[in-house]
């Protein structure tokens, strides 16, 4: 079947097909009902791996507005506008937030500004996600590829994609293109995922009496050396490199040498070959580490036992400069006046880019900082041209039917 006629449309050609300006309408007209729908999920809990009940409340907002949702085996909750042929545009927001409490979440209004963690990540993309969602059926609108809308869990922390892998093994073989929808800001497109690495290092002992066992091997005092000769590690800039020790754990009481000690690291690079590198550089800082501690104690005791955990692996991958689909969101900007910037970033569209799909992340409007504090927050102000870029960008990719 040939593509349709609509196939070269530009920005400004889409606005005036009916159905695309109801859409766009409905996004303009519905500013207060998207800010409600952005507190009430960020105040239901959703930590890595317990984001079902967020999960729930978004499959019922999608019921609402009169689609068939489901959630899968991972816990991602999808539903399918199906096209005029089989491939499909994916557009997805993630569901869960990296400091999430397992409580409910309240959200403080402080001028125009709303104060949560997750509020903007990703409390910014789920809204525009579902405000999309509402306005394509709404508007009633039919596109020549297939549209995915997915809401996923597993992008946080030790979650390691889990959900867009899931989507992605799901429908790789339909998949056209994926828009990930992430945060607030326009400012910026990831069209280069960065590759990671999340580790979980212990390190084991005897353990024993402060006083009495004065002299065993403390895995407290390995970590330590161990972290000082990791923060020692040259990174380069190009490829942009970085390392971070996010969790340090371990002891049992003030007057006892602790029998475990452990810490998680995260190992990030523009470049695979790079972060094998460094992975390789911090596991021989680790062996050293817990080396000079025991050469540091008395002879008779043991070594101390070094443990590796390999908590989430993310690969990289690089959206080619001439793809439409990066074509399309440039249309998008320069029809809306925004003028963005083009980034590296580790988010859901590394697995699609990894994979050679063309993917892209995006904000969903609005602006706000502090992802990952308590101290985050969201301003809705100018979101939404943010809603009308994702809009405008979808139909670009997925063609709509006249």
């Amino acid at each position: 079947m040939a593509a349709p006629a609509q196939i070269a449309l530009r920005p400004e050609h889409l606005v005036h097909i009916p159905a695309v300006a109801a859409a766009l309408e409905w996004l303009r007209s519905h500013e207060s009902w998207i800010v409600e729908q952005q507190i009430r999920l960020t105040e239901i809990p959703a930590p890595p791996f317990a984001e079902a009940n967020r999960a729930r409340a978004f499959r019922d907002l999608l019921v609402q507005a009169g689609w068939k949702p489901e959630m899968d085996a991972t816990g991602n909750v999808v539903v399918e506008s199906r096209g005029s042929v089989s491939k499909a545009v994916l557009l997805s927001a993630h569901l869960d937030t990296a400091i999430a409490p397992d409580r409910p979440v309240r959200v403080e209004q402080q001028g125009t500004r709303l104060m949560a963690p997750g509020i903007s990540d990703n409390g910014a993309g789920l809204a525009a996600l579902a405000a999309v969602a509402w306005a394509f059926r709404a508007a009633g609108l039919k596109t020549w590829f297939s549209v995915l809308f997915a809401a996923n869990v597993g992008e946080e922390g030790e979650g390691n994609l889990r959900g867009m892998r899931a989507l992605v093994g799901r429908y790789r073989r339909r998949m056209e293109a994926a828009i990930v929808v992430d945060g607030p800001s326009v400012a910026r497109i990831t069209t280069v995922a960065v590759a990671s690495r999340r580790l979980e290092i212990a390190l084991r002992g005897p353990g024993g009496h402060s006083w009495a066992n004065d002299g065993v091997p403390n895995p407290i005092h390995a970590l330590g050396r161990t972290i000082a000769r990791i923060g020692a590690i040259p990174l380069p800039r190009r490829p942009r490199t970085t390392l971070s020790v996010g969790v340090i754990e371990g002891g049992e009481a003030v007057n006892a040498v602790p029998s475990r000690a452990a810490m998680k690291i995260d190992l990030r690079s523009e470049s695979e070959a790079e972060l094998d590198r460094l992975e390789q550089e911090v596991r021989r800082a680790v062996e050293r580490g817990a080396l000079a501690e025991r050469e540091a104690r008395r002879r008779d005791c043991p070594a101390l036992k070094v443990e590796f955990r390999v908590l989430g692996s993310r690969p990289g991958g690089r959206l080619a400069s001439n793809a439409p689909l990066l074509r399309a969101i440039r249309d998008a900007d320069r029809f809306l006046g925004l003028q963005a910037e083009t980034e590296a970033a580790s988010t859901d569209a590394n697995i699609p880019l990894s994979l050679g799909i063309p993917a892209i992340a995006i904000g969903g409007g609005g602006n706000g900082n502090g992802a990952h504090t308590a101290q985050e927050w969201y301003d809705a102000t100018g979101r939404t041209t943010g809603l009308e870029r994702i809009l405008l960008t979808l139909l670009l990719v997925a063609k709509p039917v006249v």
